[in-house]
């Protein structure tokens, strides 16, 4: 494995050998231009101060705003929300968006916190109570819910909906300031005794801060600027996703279905009583394929994908009979068949790269990283989104924490508790998709057995299977 993944691994393992005053050694981005620094020069003595400016005004980036902005122990810090786009995007109130999240209950919790689980609730959200995943070269299955679907495993929500609901919190946030249309053309962090961060924006306006946020994604221009290394494995595969409508009429519809083919894994995901949002993993060939087909053929290619049957191999299927013999008295579930497709919803088909990443360091003096500036994983699991909020969540508390003893939000030994922290739970989660990815990325026979086992014995014990939903939808 890479020598920086490594790295991370010893330092998620020996964190008690972490010394306070680490220190973080920066490199240096150059202005865009001559101009530009001209301008940002003329600008520095009358350049605006804020607390904290995050960058990023995505799903992450505004909730982190409207947190910490609510946080009664943080009330008295000005907070700046920087955002490249002319705006949010309105949700639709005709269709459903194709791009959605598998909301865990943590971050149920958080969006509860700062007041927009109501507004999701208003708009559109789909509870799931049930989960089947089943490998298509075995049909080995592992089915998740609670006992007598009393809980909730997630919710499915829009990310239009979601970002929304978020920024209309912020409306009543005195001490948040969104700044839609800005674009950062180069930051300097707090080195070589400057006390401040410097942010210099696309059309030559100087700001300065205690403490920058980078929540600007896996292409993270705060990242850079920091130095540090980032570790990044492309996946030759992409994500397609649509919104489908079911066949045979409004149904209690519940489940979301996943189905691990040998090229990637393909899931259904609830929106309401007919519909569904798609996300099929697969080769970049195939899902280019996949874009230029017709709706029938395409909707033909996603049923034969959750109900065409795979070439099977006999040892496979002979190891499966003797350990299906072995659990039978522990479970009496079958396989169910997912539902099938009638059509694709007009102009909802789209693709997008998948890929791993994860940096060598989240935080340095008076600068940290959350959600896909950090970290990056594979949507197999639907934990991409839910990592970022995670990251939310702990930032806040841990910068609350500091600031109400009045260590300062900027301390670096303080920032290394949110790291810590985010480490011991971004990086197994991390470890174990890619080791999903790469075991269910293939039709090799002894793989196929091997996995197939782990997911029937798994399925045959209800406490593991608790244990492995509560931790991921933690």
């Amino acid at each position: 494995m890479n020598r920086l993944l490594c790295t991370t691994l010893v330092k998620y393992s020996q964190w008690n050998a972490i010394k306070p005053n680490r220190t973080v050694q920066w490199c240096a981005l150059s202005t865009s231009s001559s101009s530009l620094q001209a301008a940002a020069e003329q600008n520095t003595a009358t350049s605006q101060h804020y607390d904290i400016i995050i960058a990023g005004g995505g799903m992450v980036g505004t909730a982190l705003a409207c947190a910490l902005g609510k946080n009664t122990r943080l009330q008295n810090k000005n907070i700046l929300l920087l955002e490249a786009a002319a705006g949010f995007k309105q949700p639709s109130t005709e269709q459903y968006s194709n791009r959605v999240s598998a909301i865990s209950k943590g971050t149920y919790r958080l969006m509860k916190t700062i007041g927009a689980w109501e507004e999701i609730e208003q708009t559109r959200v789909k509870p799931v109570l049930k989960m089947q995943v089943w490998d298509a070269c075995s049909d080995a299955l592992i089915t998740f819910n609670y006992d007598d679907f009393s809980e909730n495993i997630s919710w499915i929500v829009e990310n239009d909906v979601l970002l929304a609901s978020i920024y209309r919190q912020l409306e009543n946030v005195p001490n948040v300031h969104v700044r839609y249309s800005s674009k950062i053309a180069s930051c300097e962090l707090i080195r070589d005794g400057a006390d401040k961060s410097t942010v210099r924006l696309s059309d030559g306006e100087t700001l300065k801060c205690d403490l920058l946020v980078g929540a600007d994604g896996y292409n993270s221009l705060v990242r850079r600027q920091m130095g540090v290394q980032n570790f990044a494995l492309a996946y030759n595969q992409m994500g397609v996703v649509a919104t489908l409508r079911l066949a045979n009429g409004p149904t209690d519809n519940v489940t979301a279905w996943q189905r691990f083919l040998p090229t990637g894994p393909i899931a259904l995901l609830p929106l309401n009583d007919d519909t569904s949002s798609l996300v099929w993993s697969t080769g970049v060939a195939e899902a280019k394929r996949l874009l230029q087909l017709d709706g029938d053929s395409f909707i033909a290619a996603v049923n034969a994908a959750f109900h065409k049957p795979m070439p099977r191999n006999t040892l496979v299927d002979d190891v499966m009979k003797g350990v299906n013999t072995l659990v039978k008295q522990t479970t009496g579930q079958r396989l169910e068949a997912a539902p099938v497709v009638e059509k694709e919803l007009p102009s909802s088909r789209a693709a997008f790269p998948l890929g791993l990443g994860h940096t060598s360091t989240y935080v340095g003096q008076g600068v940290c990283l959350i959600g896909d500036a950090a970290h990056r994983v594979h949507p197999l699991a639907g934990q991409g989104v839910n990592l970022g909020f995670g990251d939310v969540q702990t930032l806040v508390d841990v910068l609350a924490d500091a600031n109400y003893a009045g260590l300062g939000i900027s301390n670096l030994s303080e920032l290394l508790r949110y790291e810590q922290q985010r480490l011991k739970h971004n990086v197994p989660v991390l470890l174990t998709t890619h080791s999903l990815q790469r075991l269910y990325s293939t039709d090799f026979v002894p793989t196929v057995a091997l996995r197939s086992i782990g997911l029937t014995l798994t399925n045959a014990f209800p406490p593991v299977k608790k244990f492995l939903m509560n931790y991921a939808m933690s």
